[in-house]
C-alpha cells in the first residue's frame, strides 16, 4: 500500500507539470478542459498499474470452512507412479513327469533283454501336443532305441499321456542310463527324462529239488467227532465217516512246510495210499471229501466245522496221488508253516448202526513237493 500511494503522488505531480507546460499550445481548449483530460489520463494510468499489481501480487485469502467443521490439510503424495507387475509369461510347451509306468529306476534286466519303457506325463503348458511332436534320444545309453519317435494323437493342456519306447538292455553287466527329451513341431526340445536300468547276467541255478513230508503226529492231527457224539479228540488215528452210533467223524492231517519258505513250487502231490476203509463210507455216505483247511494248533473240537476248500471227492480209496500244487504254493506265498488237510463225509450218517469210515495212520499220509531252490 505504501508503494501504491507513493506512485499516485508522483503521477499527480507529473500531471500538473505537464498541464502547466501544455496550456499555451492549444488556444481552443480552456484551461479547465485541459486539466480534466490530464487528470483522466492519469487516473486511467493509475488504475492500469493497480490492476497489473493485483494480477502479479494476488492477496492471500485465508481458507474458510463451514461452521462446525475443522479446516483440514490434504497431503499430496509426491512419489512416482506405482510400479506395475509384468503379465505372467505363459509357456507353450511344458511336460510334468508323473510316474514310471514300467521299468522303475534301478530295474535289473538280463543282457540283451528287450523291454518297453513307459513314462507318464501331464501337459502343463498352453499348447496342444500333436503327432508332429516327438520324443528324441538326447544323451547317455541309447539301449538300441530309435533316435526319434513321433507321438500318437493329440494331448491337450491339462491331459495326461503315456509315452512308450522299445529298448534293449546292453550286452554287458553294469548300470545304464539314457536321457530323452520331448520335441515340438518347431524342433525345439523341452522336458528331459530318462530310463535307468541295471544289467546282470543270471547266476546258474541248481535243478528242481523234491522233498517228501510225512503228516505230523502228536496234537497236530487226528479225529474230531461231531459235538453231539460227546467224544474226545483222538490224535492217534485219522478217521472220516460215521460210527456204530451213527455219529459223524472228520479226520485232520498237518504237514510242516516251513523248509520251503519263499520257494517256487513246481509240483506237489498228496499220497493217501496207506489209508484203508471200514464197511462202505464211499457209497453209504456219498463219498469222502479231501479238502484243504487252515486250523490253529493244537487240534481241538472247534476245528470240526472250520471252513475249507474241497480238492477232490473220493468214491473209493485213492489209487494214486492227488494234485495239490496250487494249494501248497498259496500257503508258501502267504508264509504259512503248515499245509493242512481234512477228510470228511460228503453226506450225513446212513443210520445203519455200523461204522463206515476211511482211516489213515497219524503219520501215514505223505506230501511230496518239488520246488526251485
Amino acid at each position: 500500500m505504501f508503494k501504491t500511494a507513493r506512485l499516485v503522488s508522483i503521477l499527480f505531480a507529473l500531471v500538473f507539470g505537464i498541464s502547466a507546460c501544455n496550456f499555451p499550445t492549444n488556444p481552443t481548449q480552456t484551461p479547465t478542459q485541459g486539466a480534466d483530460a490530464v487528470l483522466t489520463a492519469a487516473a486511467q494510468t493509475v488504475e492500469a498499474n493497480l490492476t497489473q499489481s493485483a494480477i502479479l501480487n494476488p492477496p492471500t485469502i485465508p481458507p474458510t470452512s463451514p461452521p462446525g467443521i475443522a479446516t483440514s490439510t490434504l497431503a499430496v503424495a509426491t512419489t512416482s507412479a506405482p510400479p506395475t507387475n509384468p503379465p505372467p509369461t505363459q509357456t507353450c510347451d511344458v511336460a510334468q513327469f508323473i510316474d514310471d509306468v514300467t521299468i522303475p529306476d534301478g530295474t535289473t534286466l538280463k543282457p540283451n533283454e528287450t523291454f518297453t519303457k513307459t513314462w507318464r506325463f501331464k501337459n502343463v503348458g498352453t499348447c496342444t501336443w500333436t503327432p508332429s511332436y516327438a520324443i528324441v534320444f538326447s544323451s547317455g545309453d541309447s539301449m538300441s532305441g530309435p533316435a526319434t519317435q513321433a507321438l500318437t494323437g493329440n494331448v491337450n493342456p491339462g491331459q495326461t499321456v503315456d509315452i512308450s519306447v522299445d529298448l534293449t538292455a546292453p550286452a554287458t553287466d553294469g548300470n545304464y542310463k539314457g536321457y530323452w527329451k520331448l520335441r515340438n513341431a518347431a524342433s525345439v526340445h523341452f522336458t528331459q527324462f530318462y530310463v535307468d536300468i541295471k544289467v546282470k547276467t543270471p547266476t546258474a541255478t541248481a535243478g528242481p529239488t523234491s522233498i517228501t513230508l510225512n503228516a505230523t503226529g502228536g496234537t497236530e492231527g487226528g479225529t474230531v467227532y461231531e459235538p453231539a457224539a460227546g467224544q474226545a479228540i483222538v490224535n492217534g488215528t485219522i478217521l472220516a465217516g460215521d460210527t456204530g452210533s451213527n455219529y459223524l467223524a472228520r479226520g485232520f492231517m498237518s504237514f510242516d512246510i516251513s523248509s520251503i519258505s519263499g520257494k517256487t513250487v513246481t509240483a506237489a502231490t498228496l499220497d493217501l495210499s496207506n489209508c484203508t476203509q471200514m464197511q462202505d463210507p464211499f457209497g453209504g455216505l456219498s463219498g469222502i471229501w479231501v479238502g484243504e483247511v487252515q486250523y490253529a494248533l493244537p487240534l481241538d473240537q472247534s476245528d470240526y466245522n472250520i471252513s475249507g476248500t474241497g480238492i477232490q471227492l473220493l468214491n473209493s480209496l485213492p489209487g494214486g496221488s492227488i494234485d495239490v500244487k496250487s494249494y501248497v504254493q498259496t500257503r508258501v506265498t502267504e508264509g504259512k508253516s503248515r499245509f493242512q488237510i481234512r477228510l470228511h463225509p460228503n453226506g450225513s450218517s446212513n443210520n445203519d448202526g455200523q461204522a463206515d469210515y476211511m482211516t489213515c495212520s497219524a503219520t501215514g499220509p505223505k506230501l511230496t513237493i518239488t520246488y526251485q531252490p
